[in-house]
């Protein structure tokens, strides 16, 4: 459960509310100018790649980044879990791909109580025949028909069937259930890497494909155009142009569910966008990284080094520790940022983080440090409340992050 708010107290008159001056720290920054440009810039992507977008909303759980997705043009959006689908249907989302399979009757009940609603569209993953048989039993027992897709995984990776073989035998199964309808096939790439991760990520594309195409030609589909769907947010490009060359676009609703690209990083996502930009010579630009921590120099207790109260607690540290941005005096507005990006943090606890000072740096006691982050699913995942700022670090909305 998200522990972290940050409070917001309200100004004066119509004094608007400031980082540097008003919020109490440590706190969860997203820059609207950096958000507003990733989410254009994805749904351009993936439309002119003859697909459709469903944002994988793990990564946030902010209702209000949900809806500007939509908004913006998202065909539906992925969850992960039963409780995050309800949450995502309680703010207003009603076509939910769950990229997970759906397991336990707790979970069950959870989405057939949303399928009371008509106009709540919703597709799950199965990888085994026995969660084929105890989803038919249970939906069957209520009077609903679950929409179930295959997944199609790789040896050593996730979860999904392991053979071609497995595929068209679980087709099978899932047919044999009345209660059940196979509306599609997905797989997730992300878990390939390597040095030859590209050609093995366009050979596991490709495969997924024509296993479509073969479930297709055998009738085992319940819609016309059946989903073929894959992609999280490092290797979307490939998926796409995957999809495109096996012309998967005409005859299946190819859908791609990147998530981070919501808010990018410092860290891991930068240098996939990297990557990409290499890939694709007519992408001039890419994602801005949108998300930033903010939190006050607390201790200086030796000559060179600071103590910053931020921690585990507040920003992701699986994928890399947080990297120093910009340094804002406390209370100066306008905020002017010095460059402190060659300081380095060296470790972190439950709420301090171990800074090296970088030589030429003079740091004050309660001295605002941004920290850039990697992996912004786990930052997202420990705030209940977000600041979205403007380009003068004006609070213009808190965003609220469900769990």
């Amino acid at each position: 459960m998200p522990l972290n708010t940050a409070l917001v107290p309200k100004g004066a008159g119509k004094r608007a509310d400031n980082l540097v001056r008003d919020v109490s720290l440590p706190a969860l920054v997203i820059h609207r100018a950096a958000l507003e440009h990733n989410i254009r810039w994805m749904q351009d992507f993936v439309t002119r790649s003859g697909a459709v977008l469903a944002p994988h909303g793990k990564t946030s759980m902010a209702p209000a980044l949900f809806r500007r997705q939509l908004e913006q043009g998202a065909w539906g959006m992925t969850l992960g879990t039963a409780v995050q689908t309800r949450a995502a249907y309680a703010a207003g989302v009603r076509r939910v791909l769950m990229a997970n399979q759906l397991v336990g009757q707790p979970n069950m009940a959870l989405i057939a109580e949303l399928q009371t609603d008509p106009a709540f569209e919703f597709y799950c993953m199965v990888d085994h025949p026995d969660n084929v048989a105890a989803l038919g039993a249970f939906f069957a027992e209520r009077g609903q028909r679950l929409n179930v897709m295959i997944e199609y995984g790789v040896v050593g990776g996730r979860c999904g069937c392991r053979t071609e073989e497995q595929v068209l035998a679980l087709a099978a199964a899932i047919n044999a259930q009345p209660a059940l309808a196979l509306t599609g096939i997905e797989g997730y790439e992300g878990v390939i890497r390597g040095d030859t991760a590209i050609s093995e990520i366009r050979a596991f594309a490709a495969s997924l494909v024509r296993l479509a195409l073969h479930l297709q030609k055998d009738g085992a589909f319940a819609l016309d155009k059946p989903i073929i769907t894959a992609s999280g947010s490092a290797w979307y490009d490939l998926i796409a142009e995957a999809f495109a060359a096996e012309s998967a676009s005409g005859r299946f609703l190819s859908v791609l569910r990147p998530g981070s690209y919501v808010v990018h990083d410092h860290g891991i996502y930068k240098e996939a966008q990297c990557c990409v930009l290499d890939r694709r010579s007519d992408l001039h630009e890419g994602l801005r990284p949108a998300l930033e921590v903010w939190a006050h120099v607390q201790s200086l207790p030796e000559p060179g080094f600071a103590v910053v109260a931020l921690g585990k607690r507040d920003v992701a540290y699986d994928a890399g520790l947080p990297m120093p941005l910009k340094r804002y005096r406390e209370g100066v507005v306008p905020a002017l940022g010095d460059d402190v990006s060659e300081c380095r943090v060296t470790a972190v606890m439950d709420q301090h983080a171990f800074m090296t000072v970088a030589p030429g740096i003079e740091l004050t006691i309660g001295d605002i440090i941004s920290f850039g982050t990697s992996h912004p699913c786990l930052t997202f995942d420990k705030w209940r409340v977000g600041c979205l700022v403007d380009e003068q670090f004006n609070v213009v909305e808190q965003l609220d992050i469900e769990f």
